[in-house]
């Protein structure tokens, strides 16, 4: 067995290991009992089991995504263990679409405490000066405005119950530059400049704001590669990180156990920002 084929199978069998506990313990948090947030991007992957994990932590979830079949299945999902969920299908690119998500939030549970901006978009790698106008547009549009827009129309609400706990979803290349996806590091670096000016608009108001950076993280876009095992070896723990991973992060930020971190960018990546191994 060569060294690369050894470490995906350990890998493996960490990664089922740790889906087995997490399947154990999704009703054992707490940390966000009472509260009301919104978690855009809900249909899949990081976004899906942020839903799930947000309820399993005691907080009534609003599911947003385009696809509207994809996150009724995961808001029943949540409704079958017991949780509190709604879904609310939603264009972040579009102002009436995000305003009306925040509305129906309201509607439902009365009050918005805290919210998860995960949609995102990106586009086949392709040297800058040969994307696609509409590409990039789009990237943009999704990324940057979406992020823009969901805290526009979320922070009024939170206001309105003095304050709240935004997430922002970046990427570890929000952080780096990245060859051949210009439009997607772009969207990325400007929701953490985004991020940090919020953070400073609203302190003093109860608002806290704070963004994430995951690395590599299984979800479907990964889990199609044939060479994931080159993956884990660029990552010094030496493995591909899970959803659930990333969506335990977020909870804590907006619990009140996270009540001093503000304008923060976390990264979530195994340590591959922290240097050369």
């Amino acid at each position: 067995m060569t060294a690369s084929a050894s470490l995906l199978e350990r890998s493996d069998k960490k990664t089922a290991d740790r889906e087995q506990h997490t399947s154990a313990n999704l009703r054992g948090n707490g940390l966000l009992n009472g509260k009301v947030a919104i978690i855009t991007g809900a249909s899949r992957g990081i976004g899906a089991a942020s839903a799930r994990i947000f309820a399993a932590s005691g907080a009534k979830v609003v599911l947003a995504a385009r696809d509207a079949g994809a996150i009724a299945t995961v808001a029943k999902d949540i409704l079958s263990k017991g949780g509190q969920a709604v879904a609310v299908p939603t264009d972040v690119g579009d102002p009436v679409s995000v305003e009306r998500l925040v509305q129906q939030t309201i509607d439902a549970y009365g009050r918005l405490d805290a919210a998860f901006n995960n949609a995102g978009d990106g586009h086949m790698p392709t040297a800058l000066a040969d994307i696609k106008v509409e590409d990039f547009e789009r990237a943009i549009r999704v990324n940057l405005t979406g992020v823009f827009l969901s805290m526009k129309y979320e922070i009024p609400a939170m206001l309105r119950n003095g304050g709240g706990a935004i997430v922002n979803m970046s990427s570890t290349a929000g952080l780096t530059g990245v060859k051949g996806i210009a439009g997607y590091v772009a969207g990325k670096h400007g929701i953490i400049g985004l991020t940090k000016t919020a953070a400073l608009d609203y302190p003093q108001l109860n608002i806290r704001v704070n963004a994430i950076a995951p690395g590599p993280i299984l979800t479907d876009r990964l889990k199609q590669l044939k060479n994931r095992d080159q993956v884990a070896l660029a990552v010094p723990i030496q493995r591909i990180g899970e959803p659930e991973e990333v969506a335990y992060t977020v909870v804590w930020l907006c619990s009140d156990q996270a009540s001093f971190i503000t304008g923060a960018t976390i990264p979530i990546d195994g340590g591959r920002m922290a240097g050369v191994a």
